[in-house]
């Protein structure tokens, strides 16, 4: 499957979008590749991109003022989009960076020519909606996991979403992902593979 391809199933699915208005968007995508460390957006710049990620995987992370410590904040990975989501429609300054962590490839859409693809058509205005109501889920979902989840639990909802993670990312950067310390995680681990 070519990665237009691959973009094409996931926005027609994702957004019960036909192909004929999927089609509208084709001139507008264009593919670039990342290498591991390259910022996809930078804290303080605005999110002018939505990314689709054919392969690898991104971070988004904050640094800690007192100890300049990194934690990251949200993963992406390969058939995700990857985008900051609040900068991006408000046309803002992030608050975060985001990072590819390994070589990836990304399909992406400029925010004006997706804006005009919203005037255009009432369904790509559909995916428009159905992709904040996804990026409102996704950012509910990892706060409410901090005060509800066990860490043994966010350990197990980061392999439902992110299955491939512990092949291509270090263990240190899925503990603080997941809030916890590398001991922990590797306690979690070995409890889980002994079930």
């Amino acid at each position: 499957m070519t990665a237009i391809e691959k973009l094409t199933f996931v926005i027609t699915t994702f957004a019960k979008m036909s192909p004929e208005e999927f089609e509208l968007s084709l001139p507008f995508w264009k593919e670039r590749m990342f290498k591991k460390g390259e910022f996809y957006n930078e804290r303080s710049h605005i999110c002018k991109n939505l990314g689709f990620i054919i392969d690898g995987t991104f971070r988004s992370y904050i640094v800690e003022e007192k100890s300049g410590e990194e934690k990251n904040v949200f993963l992406y990975s390969s058939d995700q989009f990857v985008v900051s989501f609040k900068s991006f429609i408000n046309q803002a300054p992030c608050d975060y960076h985001t990072q590819s962590m390994t070589d990836s490839t990304i399909l992406y859409i400029n925010i004006v020519d997706l804006l005009s693809l919203y005037k255009q058509s009432h369904q790509w205005e559909r995916f428009g909606r159905l992709l904040a109501q996804e990026a409102f889920n996704v950012a509910m979902e990892r706060s409410e996991s901090f005060l509800f989840k066990t860490p043994e639990e966010r350990y197990l909802d980061l392999i439902k979403h992110h299955p491939n993670i512990f092949n291509t990312v270090p263990l240190y950067h899925i503990s603080s992902y997941l809030g916890i310390q590398g001991p922990s995680l590797s306690r979690i681990r070995k409890r889980l593979s002994g079930k």
